[in-house]
């Protein structure tokens, strides 16, 4: 069964993946330079998300989504274990927010246009002013009731486990003083691991934590931090829990 998959996933899926990705991307410049960026930033990448899982069979399962209102701006901070992190929460997490991404990506073909045209946040961590003035784009994005998302880890996991948080997520929320929500993601290293382009079908749970609610004074930064991996590790197994290695178990 693994062979006939990977017969599929290589001669069918790939070439359909590819040709819809290409298309989404278009369609999202498109339309926000056209109609703006609310509806077009987001809607077509979210249907190409659960097209996606759905061409590779990789079922989401979504717990606790009760736990927050479309209406509400959040800071989402998830857990990093492959490549389908994306698509489960691009297609599942139904809430309409701005990815904060690597500057690397913004060279991928077509697709990086899309994500600048759509008013994705690309990091550039090189030196003060750069970090400065995402600060003011994000700033920018979110005063609208706008949510963000973003990938503390900063890179995927090489064995499934989470590796050190980076602070910068936890620095927004504090900046912005919005509610954060910790989401954790199981499942998506066996569709996908970093150290390979084969998918595997499976199940992946998206757990969506009760949001942690800002003080006066917004949060602080170590203890938000740590509060926010404590509850993604919550929802992993125990086989996952605790810190990378940096190399398969």
């Amino acid at each position: 069964m693994k062979a006939l998959f990977l017969i599929y996933q290589w001669l069918i899926a790939a070439p359909i993946f590819i040709a819809v990705t290409f298309l989404t991307a278009l369609v999202t410049s498109i339309g926000s330079l056209v109609f703006g960026t609310h509806w077009w930033g987001y809607y077509p990448p979210h249907l190409w998300a659960r097209f996606t899982c759905r061409l590779m069979f990789v079922n989401v399962k979504v717990v606790g989504r009760e736990n927050i209102d479309k209406n509400t701006s959040y800071i989402f901070v998830a857990n990093h274990q492959g490549a389908f992190d994306i698509f489960s929460i691009y297609g599942y997490l139904d809430h309409n927010f701005k990815w904060l991404m690597k500057k690397s990506l913004e060279k991928i073909f077509m697709v990086g246009a899309a994500c600048r045209r759509a008013h994705h946040i690309f990091v550039d961590d090189s030196n003060i002013a750069a970090i400065k003035q995402t600060i003011a784009e994000a700033e920018d994005t979110l005063k609208d009731g706008m949510s963000l998302v973003i990938f503390p880890e900063g890179s995927r996991s090489w064995d499934g486990k989470m590796i050190p948080f980076k602070r910068g997520a936890f620095m927004l929320a504090s900046e912005f003083k919005l509610p954060v929500v910790p989401i954790t993601i199981d499942g998506s290293f066996k569709a996908m691991p970093r150290f390979t382009y084969n998918v595997s079908p499976c199940r992946i749970t998206m757990t969506i934590h009760k949001p942690i609610m800002p003080g006066e004074k917004g949060f602080n930064t170590k203890k938000l931090m740590a509060q926010c991996r404590e509850e993604i590790e919550s929802s992993l197994p125990d086989c996952d829990k605790g810190e990378s290695l940096g190399h398969r178990c």
